[in-house]
């Protein structure tokens, strides 16, 4: 698995960071970087580190809460997906984005390229990943993300 920083990084560059609430392209109360509120509300602990967070956080509370978010999203991932623990780290941080940015339940939906991957066949789970609404939804997000699931590097 990549280190957290990088993945912070990763993260950032493909949610960006807003310090104050706002809808997302789908609808939902969001802050930080990418953290729906709706589905995915703050804990208490976490209620305690952003303070009021209606008007506002910092950069600090929405990294802590993207650290958080991102080690809830790697459980699901080695929960859900049987050979996810056996992939590159590359490969496991393709799925983790998906997973970040759809929800674990809706990546379980890309059986045909979850079985590509499972078998080593990551030319067609690059196909699989493109051919989709999420493909039509994130554009060149979801063009990075094939093609590291391809090749097994990330690239800006």
């Amino acid at each position: 698995m990549l280190d957290m920083n990088t993945l912070v990084q990763r993260f950032v560059l493909h949610e960006n960071c807003s310090l104050m609430p706002y809808k997302c392209p789908a609808g939902y109360l969001t802050i930080g970087v990418g953290r729906n509120l709706e589905s995915n509300p703050l804990t208490n602990e976490e209620r305690k580190a952003c303070g009021d967070w209606r008007h506002g956080i910092t950069k600090n509370a929405a990294f802590y809460l993207l650290r958080n978010d991102i080690e809830k999203v790697k459980k699901e991932c080695l929960k859900n997906i049987p050979f996810f623990y056996k992939l590159d780290s590359e490969r496991q941080y393709a799925l983790l984005d998906m997973a970040f940015n759809m929800g674990i339940k809706r990546v379980l939906r890309f059986q045909l390229m979850l079985e590509a991957i499972g078998t080593g066949n990551y030319d067609k789970a690059a196909e699989e990943c493109l051919n989709s609404r999420y493909a039509r939804q994130t554009g060149k997000r979801a063009r990075r993300i094939a093609n590291v699931i391809k090749t097994g590097r990330f690239e800006i």
